[in-house]
């Protein structure tokens, strides 16, 4: 049973009293290699990796795919763990954390509510959520610092105080410098980001994570996840011409849809990986997340090494040339199900609009946008994004518009570059390519998310103008880019957006179709042609990182109790043993629910750090089934409709628990926790769908809520939203036992439906302790 394991973990780091890496002892006899430059002291190991999976392989007796391997090769205990492919928890032992800056304010609040002193694995925070584009990359940048100070300087002396690496705002966007300095071949990582699986690119599983599981790791205790089953996309031929890797994704998530990945890994295989280069396997593993998928990765080959090389990380390379057959899948393995992509045969791909997964070529979508009513001529053309904003997907754009310039043409559209790094930035500038984008008129903006994740103050359409713009980025879910509900967004890769931005119209093929130039002439664009690394070093632009002092106990954190942009967290709770009786319906959610429509961002992105504040966004965005509209439900104590923030408030302040009802896929989209303690903090209790995405499912579990399914999906018609609900049967709470459900009429009928859940034994403690946080404490106490 899982608490003894914990509390020996907790004995281990609160006994210490000392910065302790469960990477550090028994440290790799060959060679001693250090995970990062910037972590000199901690080695990889991939003894332990190897011995681990040797121990797996004789008791398993088959063959192990790449997942697999680094998988179980990180088990907390390889000899015991019970391993069944989408059903036992598995126990694991990561490398290290990630946290983006959005998600670090709370994941950090959670980590001080621990109470413990310092981080127990290699953790690193990036800032690069909360720099709105508007005018330009210095200016832009310039504005955030001041914005955000406050909550810049809680993640840099929070950072400091636990032993946390500090990316000042400006380095860029988290995944391009977990590329550029942390992930490599057979590292487990997790990350506070639903796109950290680019770090799959670099052959490492890395995992998209909520803050509550980040803190898991950075306390030491083992971290829990379903054991994945295992897609495998076989790849074969070459890519050449305008088609990009950007495209296998596109055309993955075509087939799979939203939610085929969920509870899989995708791993990569076959002789067409060795025609993608690093960063762009880095691509395919980033949107990888648009699928549901829990991570994607590739094998590590040479195009990875080449990669490490010029990252100044030749020693990493080295090690992994050593240890190659523990990096690359086994002879023979078998897959949960095989995709097969001739690359040779595949066509550039634009996917959209308001969903990542509806896929067409390129010279298809204008005859599809007149039919389907979409405007064709575009609006803004934007390229960068965490998923593609390498160097290499920078040449090809540059080289698309240094053809244009030829001709003495401009983009139609308005363009944007966003770099994914300040090694990137730097690099492009010096070799030329940001001055080539800025001359056909785009404008480049700072290292960081911007449009991508709605931090974008757009000026050229009024809210609610019907309009198309194209990305390279890899969500376009309703509102996300600029809060427009009509802005149709369309993903695809870097230099097709370049292309369609010179064109101005969805209509333009680049395959097949002539631009005139300034002259009169007619031309045809070339498919571009670029270095997949720069021929010199890369420019490391300006220092932005911060290491943690070797002792920061003496450092002070700030949190002023006046704030408005951080507030320490209250202990949610604990389930009073009874059962939960005639909650009140908050929302019946119509169709698409992410997590966007759960927990905005853009403009309240400011809000990450104070819980109370952001709770002002629960469900705004999600289409209430009763009225067809979003932002408004019916008070069932007063009948009058409002605000659904404000509807759960008033059921809080008059004591009544309160449900929602989801449809499918509920919790699509980002890993915001958010979108899990808001509806935790303003009274709810239950969240009952046809299905959970992956990330949410959790996130929901830590803290203290019940995500439920239907038994039967048709029972979703059974429940309207002036019902009331009953949760019975919570005595017997057990894992794989399906609780009871009683609906009860405004007409004085009921009806009983069953619920189904996967909660573990574990996990049951998580909610009758009120919250993970809550019983993490009561482990602590207990170990004291």
């Amino acid at each position: 049973k899982v608490p003894v394991l914990i509390l020996s973990s907790f004995q281990h780091v609160l006994n210490s009293g000392i910065r302790r890496y469960h990477v550090a002892p028994a440290l790799c006899q060959r060679a001693k290699v250090a995970m990062s430059h910037f972590e000199p002291n901690e080695h990889i190991n991939y003894e332990k990796l190897e011995k681990n999976i040797n121990i797996v392989r004789k008791r398993l007796d088959r063959p192990l795919t790449l997942s697999e391997k680094i998988v179980y090769g990180h088990l907390d205990d390889p000899a015991k763990q019970e391993i069944e492919r989408g059903k036992t928890y598995l126990r694991l032992r990561p490398d290290r954390v990630a946290m983006q800056d959005a998600t670090a304010q709370m994941a950090m609040l959670q980590f001080i509510s621990s109470g413990l002193p310092k981080v127990a694995v290699p953790s690193t925070i990036h800032c690069d959520h909360l720099i709105e584009a508007q005018s330009g990359g210095e200016k832009d940048l310039r504005r955030a610092k001041d914005i955000n100070q406050e909550v810049y300087n809680f993640l840099a002396t929070a950072g400091a105080k636990y032993g946390v690496g500090f990316w000042k705002p400006g380095s860029g966007i988290i995944h391009q410098i977990i590329l550029e300095n942390y992930s490599y071949p057979g590292v487990m990582l997790i990350g506070t980001d639903s796109h950290t699986p680019n770090g799959g690119g670099l052959g490492g599983i890395c995992i998209g994570v909520g803050g509550a599981d980040a803190v898991d790791v950075m306390a030491g205790i083992p971290w829990e996840l379903k054991c994945p089953k295992v897609i495998g996309v076989k790849l074969t031929g070459k890519l050449s011409g305008w088609s990009s890797p950007k495209d296998v994704i596109l055309k993955v998530a075509g087939i799979l849809t939203v939610k085929g990945g969920t509870g899989a890994i995708i791993e990569y295989h076959g002789p067409g990986v060795d025609s993608i280069s690093c960063t762009g396997m880095a691509t395919i593993c980033n949107m990888g997340a648009e699928i549901g998928a829990t991570t994607s990765v590739f094998p590590y080959n040479a195009r990875m090494k080449k990669y490490l090389g010029k990252t100044g990380r030749a020693d990493i390379a080295a090690l992994a040339d050593e240890f190659q057959k523990n990096l690359v899948p086994d002879s023979g393995c078998q897959y949960d199900q095989v995709i097969e992509i001739n690359l040779s045969e595949l066509k550039p791909h634009i996917n959209g609009p308001f969903t990542p997964d509806l896929a067409h070529p390129v010279s298809d979508i204008g005859a599809v946008a007149e039919k389907e009513g979409w405007p064709v001529d575009i609006r803004v053309g934007l390229i960068g994004s965490c998923t593609n904003s390498s160097y290499e997907d920078m040449g090809r754009s540059a080289a698309v518009a240094k053809q244009a310039l030829a001709h003495g043409l401009k983009c139609k559209s308005k363009f944007t570059i966003t770099p994914g790094s300040e090694q990137i930035r730097a690099t492009i500038e010096r070799d030329g390519y940001a001055q080539i984008l800025r001359d056909v008129g785009g404008l480049v903006l700072a290292n960081a998310c911007g449009p991508c994740i709605g931090q974008w103050d757009r000026k050229d359409i009024k809210k609610g103008e019907k309009n198309t713009i194209v990305t390279s980025y890899n969500r376009n879910f309703t509102g996300r880019n600029d809060a427009n509900p009509e802005t149709h967004a369309f993903v695809t890769s870097p230099e097709i957006v370049t292309a369609l931005s010179i064109a101005g119209t969805l209509k333009f093929n680049p395959e097949t179709d002539y631009l005139t130039g300034a002259d009169g002439k007619k031309f045809k664009l070339e498919a571009p042609d670029a270095d997949e690394l720069p021929k010199l070093e890369f420019d490391p632009g300006q220092d932005t990182y911060q290491y943690p002092p070797k002792d920061g106990s003496g450092q002070h954190v700030d949190v002023s109790p006046t704030s408005q942009r951080l507030q320490l967290l209250e202990p949610f709770d604990k389930w009073d043993g009874k059962d939960l009786e005639d909650m009140l319906i908050l929302i019946k959610v119509k169709g698409k629910c992410t997590t966007d429509h759960i927990s905005a961002a853009g403009p309240w992105l400011k809000f990450r750090g104070h819980l109370d504040n952001i709770s002002n966004n629960l469900l705004i965005g999600a289409i209430n089934i009763e009225n067809g509209k979003a932002n408004s439900v019916r008070n069932a104590l007063t009948q009058e409709f409002g605000p659904v923030p404000d509807t759960a408030r008033y059921y809080k302040k008059m004591g009544v628990k309160w449900a929602v009802i989801g449809d499918e896929n509920y919790g699509e989209g980002s890993s915001r926790e958010h979108a899990a303690l808001e509806p935790r903090h303003l009274g709810g209790r239950v969240i009952i769908t046809k299905s959970f995405a992956r990330i949410h499912e959790t996130n929901l579990k830590k803290q203290g809520l019940l995500p439920l399914t239907f038994a039967d999906p048709a029972d979703y018609n059974k429940i309207h939203p002036v019902d009331k609900l009953s949760i019975v049967g919570l005595a017997d709470f057990a894992p794989g036992k399906p609780l009871k459900c009683i609906i009860k009429h405004p007409n004085g009928s009921q009806e009983t439906i069953m619920l189904n859940h996967t909660f573990n034994e574990s996990q049951i403690e998580w909610f009758q302790a009120g919250s993970a946080l809550n019983r993490m404490k009561e482990l602590q106490q207990k170990s004291s």
